[in-house]
């Protein structure tokens, strides 16, 4: 895939079982894709496996072999910076900051964060909840870009909008450390038309947040309809956004370079990738 598509980063969120980022490595290879997304610890909670184990070094070195570049990390979905109760607020700013330091010892440059959820407090109170605890743990010598993912609408979610995404990049002291992840099936079903709409969509972005602070691109198809506020991912094809628009996205001009990372349900990550780069 090195040199191929003009620049379009494609890869699927893989498994580092056993052997840590050497078997990320290894499955995005068979899928003939370029990049990745990895967690280095389980969302079921528990002590992370130490990342020192993770063969940094053999799997840096099989990545530049096979063009591999710009992979990306993604926070555990257990971190709430919103949440009203201390406790479960504290946990989230040890694991984020133990998190960027583990970023950083692979050497990637993106780690994406779910913003939280209000739990019944209000988008307001949320808002300055996730800005406060972003204050504490950032010291603007991170190496890394910290992205806040936009939402779809479920719950008690925030940053759904793009206004609200903007709203807590305002109030973060260090908001140069802070990119933004898109997802397809997010922003569908909160009722961006990404479909058929796309420009707008980025137009709207770049006014609102900044173009320059995409870094990421969830690639997703809905297994619910349009404006929907539900997030359940379908396979490439097999929802409501359709393979054909999404193939568009991917291929869009203004994503060449950023990491479109697939997490769609069941397994299909190598089929999925030849129909969006047209290898089928």
């Amino acid at each position: 895939m090195k040199g191929e598509h003009d620049g379009i980063l494609l890869g699927a969120n893989v498994s580092i079982a056993k052997t840590g980022l050497l078997a990320a490595v290894e499955e995005t290879i068979a899928y003939g894709a370029n990049t990745f997304m990895i967690y280095t610890r389980s969302n079921r909670g528990g002590k992370a496996r130490p990342i020192e184990q993770f063969n940094r070094d053999e799997a840096l070195s099989l990545m530049r072999e096979h063009g591999i570049v710009d992979p990306v990390v993604h926070l555990s979905y257990l971190v709430n910076l919103a949440s009203p109760k201390a406790d479960t607020r504290g946990y989230g700013i040890d694991v984020l900051r133990e998190e960027i330091e583990r970023v950083e010892y692979l050497g990637f440059r993106y780690l994406v964060m779910h913003p939280g959820s209000h739990v019944g407090e209000g988008e307001s109170f949320a808002i300055q909840q996730i800005a406060d605890a972003l204050n504490e743990i950032l010291t603007g010598e991170e190496k890394l870009w910290l992205c806040l993912e936009t939402m779809a609408g479920d719950g008690s979610k925030v940053g759904n909008s793009l206004e609200e995404i903007a709203e807590i990049i305002s109030r973060v002291h260090h908001e140069d450390k802070l990119g933004v992840c898109i997802d397809t099936c997010h922003n569908y079903s909160y009722g961006y038309d990404v479909v058929n709409d796309f420009d707008g969509f980025l137009d709207r972005f770049d006014r609102v947040i900044g173009i320059d602070r995409l870094k990421v691109a969830h690639i997703n198809d809905s297994k619910n309809p349009f404006e929907s506020r539900k997030d359940r991912h379908a396979n490439i094809g097999d929802g409501s956004l359709g393979g054909e628009a999404i193939k568009r996205i991917v291929h869009h001009p203004t994503l060449r370079g950023i990491p479109q990372i697939l997490e769609t349900p069941e397994g299909k990550y190598k089929e999925e990738i030849d129909f969006l780069l047209d290898r089928v």
